[in-house]
């Protein structure tokens, strides 16, 4: 099972002072899911990437977490 932090959703958050429960609203999803997403249990789309990129206003690669190979 992989337990690697792959996005930075979360992180992004609360650097910008935002809920998941406001993101869901943003977004139109259930924040069960949104709350999915900050833990890294599961993983937007690479188009719901994008969209969350353009709510927080930041680069879709600023909320990927760079993982190397060990």
């Amino acid at each position: 099972m992989r337990t690697e932090k792959i996005n930075r959703i979360k992180v992004v958050l609360v650097e910008q002072g935002k809920t998941g429960k406001w993101l869901a609203e943003q977004l139109g999803k259930n924040e069960a899911t949104i709350s999915r997403w900050c833990s890294n249990t599961s993983q937007p789309s690479l188009e719901m990437l994008v969209q969350i990129a353009n709510v927080l206003k930041v680069n879709t690669k600023d909320l990927i977490n760079d993982i190397e190979e060990k």
